[in-house]
């Protein structure tokens, strides 16, 4: 009888393969998880801590060390995470070394909402919540607010956000019952008549033009009332 031998050491060689795979697959699937790698994109400041985001990604817990790799669906973690209202965007994952990390984009909020219902807006228009972390730097909105009309107040609060001398200087946005705006700034007490949201760029233009020449003229704390209201020019009214 002929043995094969080549037949046999291939056998054998195949089968200490999927040994080795079969233990390095099960080792690697019972490895804890230990010091997450938690990484916040985009951000000012913190609207919810590493502590928080720990404690989303593994309920019933404290923190993720000591879980089991076999015990995570990435799926279900970050669901939870972008089940959070202050998270806008969230991607988990699992390191090849066994490291769990998550991918944090915080909202942003460009406006709060200072009636008896406080909250944000967020730079995609939506209310947000207050954090318990910190308060953003952002122009507070007064007056007449309806929490399903908020359109109007993302629009002039965007507008606000993305121009460096409205965000220095504009602190609050007044909503008349007419749906028309007032604008106060930082350093001087006069009453901006913003109007509606038309011709938003002439207004701020005009306004900045204003402010210019005024400041030149150090006439600035002389009004009480400068509406842009008419395009056009600049109407201003002497205290």
């Amino acid at each position: 009888m002929n043995i094969n031998w080549n037949l046999i050491k291939g056998i054998a060689i195949v089968a200490i393969l999927i040994f080795l795979y079969a233990f390095s697959a099960n080792r690697n699937a019972t490895r804890t998880i230990e010091n997450p790698d938690i990484k916040f994109l985009e951000r000012e400041q913190d609207f919810i801590t590493r502590a928080m985001v720990n404690k989303l990604l593994i309920q019933k817990t404290d923190t993720v060390t000591n879980v089991r790799k076999e015990q995570l669906d990435l799926d279900v973690l970050e669901e939870r995470l972008l089940a959070n209202e202050m998270i806008q965007d969230a991607e988990v994952y699992l390191s090849v070394n066994g490291t769990l990390g998550a991918k944090i984009k915080q909202r942003t909020p460009i406006a709060r909402i200072a009636t008896k219902d406080s909250y944000y807006i967020d730079s995609e228009g939506k209310a947000m919540p207050l954090s318990s972390v910190s308060a953003a730097r952002v122009p507070f909105v007064e007056g007449k607010v309806d929490k399903k009309e908020l359109q109007n107040i993302y629009v002039l609060a965007t507008y606000i956000a993305k121009d460096d001398f409205l965000k220095k200087n504009v602190i609050s946005i007044v909503q008349n019952e007419n749906k028309t705006f007032n604008l106060k700034l930082r350093t001087n007490d006069f009453v901006v008549l913003f109007g509606n949201i038309k011709n938003i760029e002439m207004k701020v233009n005009n306004l900045k033009a204003f402010y210019k020449k005024a400041t030149k003229d150090k006439t600035l704390n002389d009004y009480a009332k400068v509406d842009l209201k008419f395009t056009n020019q600049v109407v201003c009214t002497k205290k």
